[in-house]
């Protein structure tokens, strides 16, 4: 699933709504749904396997992850400075958003060639079905019920062109 659409080139005046709705989801979703069970729930367990959280896959995922944030945060402040009347925030805008998506697209494959794979090997599948079900009670505790639901919707409606 991709929801670059509404971060299209076209000028984010035009489309702020879908900019507001595309950001709350990497706020919410992104960030505080998924990259929080890693570092709440996951990364615990594989430090506890003995996989130091400083450093090697797991340090790199947490840079990354505050790499995210700020750029959300670059990005919430263009698109307020927008809202404000300033157009010449678009450009640092749209430089934000490109970094962000260049950033979560190796991000994803580091999760998903290595960090996940590792998991895989040290974490055995017992505790690893004990995991899934921390993960369900974080995103139940940090988002409520039907959150999951909620923002899958989002992600399918920004992946429709306006």
């Amino acid at each position: 699933m991709t929801w670059a659409p509404c971060l299209t080139l076209a000028p984010a005046r035009q489309n702020l709504a879908r900019w507001q709705k595309a950001l709350d989801f990497i706020r919410h979703f992104a960030d505080q749904c998924h990259h929080c069970k890693e570092e709440q729930v996951l990364f615990p367990a594989l430090e506890a396997h003995g996989i130091p959280t400083e450093g090697g896959p797991v340090g790199m995922m947490l840079v990354e992850h505050e790499e995210g944030r700020a750029l959300v945060r670059a990005m919430l402040d263009g698109l307020a400075r927008i809202e404000a009347g300033d157009d010449s925030a678009e450009a640092g805008l749209f430089d934000s958003a490109g970094q962000y998506l260049r950033l979560l697209r190796e991000h994803i494959q580091k999760e998903d060639e290595v960090l996940f794979r590792m998991a895989d090997e040290v974490i055995p599948e017992d505790e690893q079905k004990r995991l899934r079900q921390e993960f369900e009670n974080h995103e139940l505790k940090a988002m409520g019920a039907g959150a999951h639901e909620k923002f899958l919707q989002i992600a399918v409606d920004l992946e429709t062109p306006a």
